[in-house]
């Protein structure tokens, strides 16, 4: 089995470059930009958020006004959430350690998860104090609430702009992104249903606009949610085949068999992947090695890459039946 030693990767704002190689092991670059590079976003969607929590709180507190209390206890969950996911971001580009040796990159992945579960509690709480204001109108401040609720609307909106273009790349970074997204929704339609306070006198429309914006918000965050648990388990990240990454190693020239084989999230962002390869003709060489290390990054973004090269004939492998871990 090929060596394996920790390597240190220190990242400011963008990546490197650096590849390792060793016999049997090659440890290359993410393919999707790192996510530290997103550390501005968040202090600035931080910043905006807490600015904004206090606005509405105060407002909230002068019109007397349940609707904007609470949504301002909701915007304050998006401070929480932020922090929590910039805090993974940061937390993954620590160096590896005796103890932690792939640093603490899968902290990504907990964020991503606790962002799709907090998200769910607060659109929990908004549902039931939408049913209860059926049950007992109130008297809702329309033009306060629309106007704030334009506030919102920026505020959230600039927030999940900054984080756009990470979305498709980085599970963590479209936990956050998909919680602005939603409080820029909820804010839209609080805006429409304020006009229509105004215009109509209707206060039902008030909980009917929150019940529709709860399902729009569990509509989006149950990817979230599923992606998140699937990643926390150590499953195969969405987008990687299975049967072709195994089909990709046992057409190397040389290879008879492949088994062992593991392919696993270390981040939001990162992907390992440890197989054995059984080569009747003996060790390859390292640029056998390379070659796969560079063909498995570069059609499944797999950057992270331990092989165990195993002769024929010999004691059989004790792992390589598929029902053994």
């Amino acid at each position: 089995m090929g060596q394996h030693h920790d390597h240190a990767h220190d990242h400011g704002d963008h990546d490197h470059g650096h590849d390792h190689e060793h016999a049997g092991h090659r440890h290359g670059p993410s393919h999707v930009h790192a996510p530290a590079s997103f550390g501005r976003a968040f202090a600035i969607g931080i910043a905006l958020n807490t600015g904004f929590v206090l606005i509405e709180g105060a407002y909230g507190f002068l019109t007397d006004s349940v609707a904007l209390l609470a949504d301002a206890g909701h915007n304050l969950s998006d401070v929480l959430g932020l922090v929590v996911a910039w805090a993974a971001a940061t937390l993954g580009q620590r160096r590896p350690t005796a103890r932690f040796t792939y640093g603490l990159r899968s902290s990504s992945i907990l964020a991503a998860l606790f962002n799709a579960v907090f998200l769910l509690v607060a659109v929990g709480a908004i549902a039931w104090e939408a049913v209860q204001r059926f049950q007992e109108p109130a008297p809702v401040p329309g033009l306060t609430v629309t106007i704030v609720a334009l506030i919102g609307i920026a505020v959230n909106g600039v927030t999940a702009w900054l984080f756009a273009s990470g979305r498709k790349g980085d599970l963590n970074i479209r936990g956050a992104y998909l919680h602005m997204l939603a409080d820029a929704a909820v804010s839209a339609g609080v805006v429409v249903a304020g006009l229509v306070i105004l215009w109509t006198g209707w206060t039902w429309v008030d909980p009917l606009t929150s019940l529709v914006i709860v399902a729009v918000i569990v509509a989006g965050t149950w990817g979230l949610l599923r992606d998140s648990v699937v990643l926390s388990l150590d499953a195969v990240p969405p987008g990687i085949d299975p049967a072709d990454v195994r089909r990709c190693l046992a057409e190397r020239p040389g290879v008879t068999e492949v088994h062992d084989l593991h392919v696993w999230p270390m981040s939001t962002t990162e992907t390992a992947l440890t197989a054995h390869l059984v080569m009747p003709e003996g060790h390859p060489g390292n640029a056998f090695l390379n070659d796969c290390a560079a063909t498995l990054r570069g059609r499944f973004g797999i950057a992270h890459v331990t092989l165990q090269v195993e002769l024929a004939g010999g004691p059989a492998c004790a792992l390589a039946p598929d029902h053994v871990v």
